[in-house]
């Protein structure tokens, strides 16, 4: 386990080989990459057609006195560094300037007439405080020197290595420095502003032209220091005549500019969104007296300081604007409420996925990923990194590996795992992920390890108050987590989003189904009524599919809506937890070309404001309360699992009809009249068997999908209640039963069933739970016959050679086969089937039979789908526990009721 010790003293900065040559040699270094393209073995002999590899990059360093060449490097500065080394190591103690030195010329030239006619983001203030008007005309605020010129800022840091965090210090500094050019620059100790002793000359101030708009205004956001308060929309004149810096100073209650300190960009570097804040009454807080200092303190900002990542006091002013390197004139946007809390959500990793899929409302961030193919919107990798940047920790740090297959499984099988690290500021360990799980793919490695360090910041932020004990022993996710070392800027997350751990939490199940019979103790656990519209389609999504609705949300208050968010067509992962639980629930029951209208309970408001509606409607509504969400959605298109679209590729009819054939046999040859599915999802397999005449005569479902079970209950509600009316020739079904539960839960009323099924389910378990459900199914459900089917890994070669359009990457490898879904934990061989079925049979005395569908008997490599039929030798004897009922009724159905 890796610690950080925080009685450690501050690491001194690292100059590196690059800050070395530019010390000496500044801008008479040159660097000249040079792109270099491998070519890489197309997998073909003979062809002669060679392919490109990955981009690799040499650099040669030009000096006045010599030239050096770098090796090859993945990344351009990694080359540029390797130059420069060598440089360094070919120079004979190098003679470096002293940075004090340096940053005394720094200033003159920014004073200069040349500085002056450049398009520079600090020389544009140079200009407007050319405007300013009385003593303070030309006078130049200390406080931008550092924002604007990222030279003046390294100079201070090489000169005093931790000052970075000090911004009082670096003015004083600069200050220090620029009474060496007292000929030339005046110093206002008073004022912390410099200006120029001498006017420019008139051909230099003439020399740039900037456009001159009689009336400029701009909207910006007051974030209050008290919590308490809400953020306040303002609006500044920024007009040609006015300075934009006194503008805000004005707001912040400042008597001039050079009382303003300003923050880092906010969000991407180039869009000049930056908080502005009134510097202390003393600008040297360590002559401060004691009750001072904690007077400042109190007035830290929470919500300006978790944006930024620095200490804020007072009052604080959002805002978009400044001067930039392309243009002489003025930049400005407008900031909105809704800018704000979009500022916000980009602070957190579901907030960050959120803003991806432009789905505030409806995205969620995944649990788990599955495949690239159909995971939509930013990958967790680049989540993980965006989320660190956001927070300024250092780069996350990924750790591959190889395994060779084991001796239960296929031995030349290789697969990967990832570590990740996140290092604090200091290089403290914060998180190291070590989950030992294995993939097919070093990129699934890579998103499936970032995805679970994802989750466990999601959940260190909406449980800060759990202790460390719980975090680093209770996780149970291989995480090792050291939530001490985070930043305190990152422990402002609860003062800032007060509703936000209420995002899943307050979502209750959305199990009504329209013309359904449903238990009253779940109708009373619905969180809302709702209606699907349009005529049932044969095309009915199930758990893999993916999906394309459209959708719209509207803010709702007796009949007073607001439209806030909207999607024309909208991908995602059914089953996969990509969308907020009661937009799947919905979903899962709709044809394509329905459409449906349901409404929930109010988000946290953060949501709603970050969300494309009117900020000033929206806040009306939500002002008078009683207000909820409507979604209204339409479901477009269904794209079948790929283990699907590969059956359909090889056979017909598909392997599942097949198994439907095959189980409509034995219930013929046995004359079952009592079934039990165990694993019936969305009941594709009972909705089939009412297709047959049988001797069936009472039908259960079990499932522990809350989300599936509702609808199978549609569509058996549907084909039930049609055969009361006009009975399929011997179709006798009396009753129908859906429970929610584990299979590997008993229950006592699927004791002792005719027969049993469970097609192609074991596979999605985990190997130890699948043993664990035939162990039950054969000991406590006591089943006559127990029909169990699962895929034929042996047989995958054949499929994924029909199906050449999926996963595309890294096609010249010779790689094992994939497995049919991403969610299948295993796929077995044929031996290993066996070896499985064989000893439950054995244990639980039932005999066992082997065949299969997809394929010919005795013809390599077998069924695609492999199937054992085990039967009971033994009659019961007992009566299962009718007080053993932990399973929650879905749906109950029975004729007599139609």
């Amino acid at each position: 386990m890796v610690t950080g010790d925080s009685s450690l003293p501050p690491k001194k900065a690292i100059v590196n080989p690059k800050a070395i040559i530019h010390q000496r040699f500044g801008d008479k270094a040159h660097y000249n990459i040079e792109e270099i393209q491998e070519s890489v073995s197309n997998g073909c002999p003979g062809l002669a057609i060679s392919q490109k590899g990955p981009c690799l990059y040499r650099c040669c360093l030009q000096l006045p006195e010599f030239s050096v060449v770098s090796e090859i490097f993945k990344r351009k500065k990694d080359a540029m560094q390797s130059a420069a080394q060598k440089a360094v190591e070919k120079l004979s103690d190098p003679p470096v300037e002293d940075p004090s030195d340096q940053l005394v010329a720094r200033l003159s030239y920014l004073f200069s007439n040349e500085f002056y006619s450049t398009c520079h983001p600090l020389s544009g203030h140079f200009r407007a405080a050319l405007h300013r008007e009385g003593c303070i005309n030309g006078f130049v605020p200390v406080s931008l020197m550092t924002i604007y010129d990222s030279k003046v800022a390294n100079l201070c840091k090489s000169i005093k290595p931790d000052i970075e965090s000090k911004p009082l210090e670096v003015m004083l500094m600069i200050m220090d420095a620029a009474t060496r050019l007292s000929d030339t620059v005046f110093a206002s100790k008073e004022l912390l502003s410099l200006r120029r002793t001498s006017p420019y000359p008139p051909e230099v101030l003439q020399s740039v032209e900037v456009s001159c708009k009689q009336e400029t205004y701009v909207k910006v956001i007051r974030v209050p220091c008290l919590t308490e308060k809400i953020i306040e929309p303002l609006t500044l004149d920024v007009s040609s005549n006015n300075y934009y810096m006194d503008a805000i100073a004005r707001e912040l209650g400042a008597a001039d500019a050079s009382k303003v300190l300003l923050s880092r960009c906010i969000g991407k570097a180039s869009s000049e969104t930056r908080l502005y804040f009134h510097a202390p009454k003393s600008f040297q807080l360590d002559v401060m007296s004691e009750r001072e200092v904690k007077d400042h303190q109190a007035y830290l900002n929470a919500r300006a300081s978790y944006l930024s990542g620095q200490d804020i006091y007072g009052d604080a002013i959002l805002a978009t604007i400044g001067y930039m390197w392309k243009s002489c004139d003025l930049f400005h946007e407008d900031v909105s409420s809704r800018t704000y809390y979009r500022l916000l959500m980009n602070k957190v990793p579901t907030g960050i996925y959120k803003l991806s899929r432009e789905a505030v409302l409806a995205a969620e961030l995944p649990e788990k990923f599955g495949a690239r193919s159909s995971w939509r919107g930013m990958l967790p990798r680049d989540i993980l990194c965006t989320f660190c940047r956001q927070h300024r920790l250092p780069e996350p740090a990924f750790s591959s590996t190889t395994d060779g297959g084991t001796k239960d499984r296929r031995p030349s099988e290789e697969t990967f795992k990832c570590e990740v690290k996140i290092f604090s500021k200091h290089q403290d360990l914060i998180i190291h992920c070590h989950t030992g799980e294995s993939f097919k793919k070093q990129s699934d490695a890579i998103q499936n390890a970032s995805l679970k360090v994802l989750s466990c910041f999601n959940n260190y932020l909406m449980k800060l108050n759990m202790s460390q004990e719980k975090w680093t022993n209770g996780n149970g996710l291989g995480l090792d987590f050291y939530p001490e070392h985070i930043s305190k800027e990152l422990q402002f997350f609860s003062l800032v989003h007060k509703s936000w751990p209420g995002i899943k939490a307050n979502t209750k199940r959305l199990l009504a189904v329209n013309g359904t019979n449903q238990s009253n103790s779940e109708l009373a656990d619905t969180i809302c009524s709702y209606n699907i519209d349009g005529q049932d389609s044969e095309n009915f999504p199930s758990n893999g599919c993916l999906v394309c609705i459209c959708y719209s949300v509207c803010l709702v208050k007796e009949g007073d809506r607001e439209l806030i968010e909207k999607n024309d067509e909208f991908e995602f992962e059914l089953g996969s937890e990509a969308v907020t639980p009661d937009l799947e629930a919905v979903v899962a029951q709709m044809g394509v070309g329905q459409s449906a209208n349901f409404r929930v309970e109010l988000p946290p408001q953060e949501l709603i404001f970050a969300a494309n509606g009117d900020p000033t409607r929206t806040l009306s509504l939500l002002s008078s309360g009683g207000c909820s969400l409507e979604f209204s959605t339409t479901l477009l298109l269904v794209t079948e699992p790929l283990e699907d679209r590969m059956e359909k590729a090889l056979f017909s009819p598909s392997l599942s009809k097949q198994r439907v054939q095959y189980a409509v046999q034995h219930i013929r040859e046995s004359c079952a009249t009592f079934l039990v599915d165990f694993g019936c999802g969305s009941g594709s397999l009972l909705d089939s068997l009412l297709d047959y005449p049988t001797s069936l005569e009472r039908i259960v479902g079990v499932d522990i999908s809350y989300k599936a079970l509702p609808r199978a209950a549609k569509t058996l509600h549907s084909k039930l209640s049609q055969n009361s009316t006009s009975p399929v020739q011997g179709s006798g079904i009396k009753s129908a039963l859906l429970l929610e539960g584990s299979i590997t839960t008993f229950d006592s009323r699927v004791y002792g069933c005719d027969i049993g099924t469970c097609l192609e389910v074991i596979e999605h378990m985990e190997e130890d739970e699948a043993t664990l459900f035939g162990h039950v199914v054969l000991s406590s459900f006591c089943p006559k016959i127990l029909i169990v089917s699962t895929p034929n890994y042996e047989y995958n070669v054949i499929l994924q050679k029909s199906t050449p359009e999926e996963d595309t990457e890294d096609k010249n490898q010779t790689k094992p086969c994939k497995f049919r879904n991403f969610d299948h934990k295993f796929e077995w061989t044929r031996e290993q089937f066996r070896m499985w079925a064989s000893e439950l049979a054995e244990k639980h005395n039932y005999s066992v039979k082997f065949s299969g569908v997809g394929g010919v008997e005795g013809v390599e490599p077998g069924f695609a789908s492999q199937i054992a039929v085990f039967r009971r030798v033994w009659d019961l004897t007992k009566d299962g526990n009718s007080s053993d009922l932990p399973y929650k009724v879905v749906w109950d159905w029975s004729s007599d009721n139609v």
